[in-house]
């Protein structure tokens, strides 16, 4: 009796728990609110029992439907960075038919949510991960994870603007927390400034800076606590390292084969993926006509790649950058790529050189050894 006892004591202590709810959002179906809705439709089953209340708790071995179909399997948390271009919805379905985020990412991509939302008009980074529970720790003001945002205003911000934006503002009713703002440059009648804040409301850039009297004409974020946008093209994704996750994130390591920590989800073609895998053609920008990897105008703070002006980046105009003419370039032919003034290239073949155009040198070319080298045409003297 006492070792059936100890039996189920120990299988209590094997089989970890948790909310169904909180379950599915692990899977990546949907958020925690989400799954309660889907519950409370009767959407949601567990071992063959509709579910009607999210007070429930599920184990490893249940097996649970949604719409009758099994959820995935739990795997790893993963994480990608997405450089989000203009004119797509953060959303997995837009009720007016627009066009978003989730249907231009790779085939090959898991289903995945993203952590938090940029509006329709916004761009930069988006983090996108197969983990629910990830996504709304990230999301929390709690964590402190600080959102940067370069921006574009119509006017001229002063320093007593960002002294309101400094001590936090409220806005029809809404009480926006501290903003940390950089007037980094003017031109003409816009100027750009670096917002960074830690909460990340609704709108909350646009908001704020028109309550001040500027309108944004456009926003990119360039960073979501440590990751950063840097060079990743619009359109693209790149897979955040599992070591980065749990260093930083918290993520506890998952038990995977060997070989398993190295990032998935990257181009085939390119090694390494630096930053530019599963990169989409440019969408064209409505402002300027120009594809959406075309920097704004002014200071941006992103790193640009050198110009195709026909010259090595970062050596001087005029300086060659390759090796001096009349060389071969790369792997000998065994045939000369050119022959240097006055010299024959490569190994002698027997023959004298030519002599050269101009005035003699006192020396004798290709003249039968003995014969004085005096002027040309002048006989020695017989005594």
């Amino acid at each position: 009796m006492s070792t059936e006892n100890d039996k189920t004591e120990n299988t209590d202590k094997t089989e970890k728990k948790e909310r169904i709810a909180k379950r599915l959002a692990r899977a990546g179906l949907c958020s925690r609110r989400e799954a309660e809705k889907w519950i409370e439709d009767g959407r949601v089953s567990v071992n063959g029992t509709r579910l009607t209340s999210p007070a429930f708790t599920v184990s490893d071995t249940d097996r649970i439907t949604v719409d009758g179909e099994d959820i995935p399997r739990l795997e790893r948390p993963r994480m990608w960075r997405y450089h989000k271009p203009a004119g797509l919805v953060t959303s997995h379905k837009d009720e007016k038919g627009r066009e978003t985020v989730f249907d231009n990412l790779p085939e090959d991509l898991p289903r995945v949510i993203s952590v938090g939302r940029l509006d329709l008009n916004s761009e930069g980074l988006l983090l996108l991960t197969n983990d629910g529970e990830l996504a709304r720790k990230l999301e929390l003001p709690q964590t402190g994870w600080k959102r940067k945002y370069r921006v574009r205003v119509h006017g001229h911000p002063k320093e007593a603007d960002l002294q309101k934006l400094a001590k936090g503002l409220t806005v029809e009713g809404v009480k926006y927390g501290p903003i940390e703002a950089i007037l980094d440059s003017t031109k003409g009648a816009n100027s750009w400034l670096t917002l960074s804040l830690r909460e990340g409301k609704n709108r909350e850039v646009r908001k704020v800076m028109e309550a001040l009297g500027f309108v944004v004409s456009r926003l990119i974020r360039v960073s979501y606590g440590p990751l950063q946008l840097g060079e990743l093209e619009a359109g693209a994704v790149d897979e955040v390292k599992a070591r980065i996750l749990r260093d930083q994130m918290g993520v506890e390591k998952f038990d995977e084969p060997e070989g398993e920590d190295t990032p998935r989800g990257r181009s085939r073609g390119a090694p390494g993926g630096g930053g530019k895998a599963f990169a989409k053609p440019a969408r064209k920008d409505a402002a300027t006509g120009t594809g959406a990897t075309a920097r704004p105008q002014g200071k941006l703070g992103l790193k640009s790649g050198p110009k195709a002006s026909g010259q090595a980046a970062g050596k001087p105009a005029g300086k060659p950058s390759g090796k001096p003419f009349g060389k071969s370039v790369g792997t000998p032919t065994g045939k000369p790529a050119g022959k240097p003034f006055g010299k024959s290239a490569g190994k002698p073949d027997g023959k004298p050189a030519r002599r050269p155009a101009g005035k003699p040198t006192g020396k004798s070319f290709g003249k039968p050894a003995g014969k004085p080298s005096g002027k040309p045409g002048r006989k020695p003297v017989k005594r």
